[in-house]
């Protein structure tokens, strides 16, 4: 039994055979051959730009995230009632979790003043051994001063006060004392054990670091209870839930992602807009695409008619611009993917775009696409050439021989 022409399947050897003929150069029709270049130099421009710019947003996320990561914390308990975070909190958790590492701390905001300069800060008391243990930044920092009155600064504040290593500094607290008739803010010298560096200026300017033993000296914290409690782990995501299951209702866990969720959620919603913004580089060049190809079937009618009589069915016609608007879009994807490779090669290996290290804690512009994005910069691209495709394509297979070749 035969198949009915309308039904049959389209010649692959006569598809391609009259595509590679479409695809040369025309000299009677050269603004044909140039549409067509454009659009698969459009869409090479679109993914090659995509691909880095979106290298660029995930290298400058990851390197934030890794800075927050340390000065944060992966993970943080805080109380709810006053004395909920103890000694004996922290025992039943190490018992429980022995992979894990804590310190527990206290905090308070405080003054300082140096040479006449001074400065907010915020003030963690800290077991120095336990913090060195979560804390490299810390740990790098600190230095071997006996005396229990002693802070660890960040560079900013040190430039600010004037006070390196072995200086000393004087902290004003909130809480107040004595002084003949009426009171005055505590205040204490304290000796500057060590400078660190985080690589983000707005820490190194607001975070010091003294002794558990200078806190419960100076505001008299009672020893064995403290303000909060930092946890080291290296999945917190996995870990948060485990370790809120045999926390007493009078304390709450945090990850370093709550603590910071504006910021990642302002920065996730502006990868999301500069991709929707890149990807009309390739709309763009998509309209190549679709004037391309249908000034190809504008100036072929007379041959696409003459194939109709000879037998090319409707299909044929149809797949053979849609596979050339496919094999342009599809060239210009992979050219765009080289390119864009070899950009984010060059970015990563030589210094070419220097940045301020004290705002992005980096000097060298941080890329690292990540096999998502790519995947769907790869899909996006893919669906606008497969629609602008479908129209010419539609268009060549409406040609009707009878009237073409009767005005022919």
């Amino acid at each position: 039994m035969s198949v009915p022409i309308r039904n049959r399947v389209p010649n692959k050897k006569f598809v391609g055979h009259i595509i590679t003929h479409y695809l040369k150069y025309d000299k009677e029709n050269p603004f044909i051959f140039i549409s067509a270049l454009l659009a698969f130099l459009g869409i090479a421009a679109g993914v090659m730009v995509l691909m880095i710019a979106m290298g660029i947003m995930n290298g400058t996320q990851e390197e934030f995230t890794k800075k927050l990561f340390v000065m944060n914390y992966p993970l943080t308990v805080l109380p709810v009632e006053e004395d909920a975070v103890n000694d004996q909190l922290i025992k039943k958790l190490s018992e429980n979790f022995p992979q894990l590492k804590f310190s527990p701390y206290y905090t308070t905001q405080v003054i300082t003043k140096n040479d006449g300069a001074v400065q907010g800060s915020l003030l963690y008391g800290v077991d120095y051994d336990k913090e060195s243990r979560l804390n490299a930044i810390f740990k790098k920092a600190r230095g071997s001063t006996k005396s229990k009155f002693k802070v660890v600064i960040g560079e900013g504040l040190s430039f600010e006060m004037n006070a390196m290593k072995g200086d000393k500094v004087t902290l004003y607290f909130s809480e107040q004392t004595a002084a003949g008739f009426g009171t005055m803010p505590l205040q204490k010298r304290f000796v500057v054990d060590g400078v660190f560096k985080s690589g983000l200026k707005a820490y190194d300017k607001a975070i010091m670091y003294t002794t558990l033993e200078a806190f419960e000296k100076l505001l008299k914290r009672k020893d064995g209870f403290y303000d909060g409690l930092h946890i080291y782990c290296k999945e917190p995501l996995k870990e948060i839930n485990r370790i809120r299951e045999i926390l007493p209702p009078t304390v709450v866990i945090e990850g370093w992602w709550q603590q910071n969720g504006n910021f990642f959620a302002a920065m996730a919603m502006e990868k999301k807009a500069l991709f929707l913004v890149l990807l009309l580089i390739i709309l763009v060049a998509s309209l190549n695409i679709i004037s391309s190809l249908l000034m190809t079937v504008m100036s072929r009618r007379s041959e696409i008619a003459l194939m109709r009589t000879l037998g090319a069915t409707k299909r044929e016609i149809r797949a053979i611009f849609f596979r050339l608007g496919i094999i342009i879009g599809l060239a210009g994807i992979i050219a765009g993917t080289l390119i864009g490779a070899l950009g984010i090669w060059a970015l990563k290996t030589f210094d070419i775009i220097s940045i301020p290290k004290d705002v992005y804690g980096t000097s060298r512009l941080p890329v690292d696409l990540l096999w998502s994005d790519f995947g769907f910069i790869l899909l996006g691209t893919a669906i606008i050439i497969l629609l602008s495709s479908l129209y010419p394509a539609k268009k060549a297979a409406q040609t009707d021989p009878l009237t073409v070749l009767r005005n022919e």
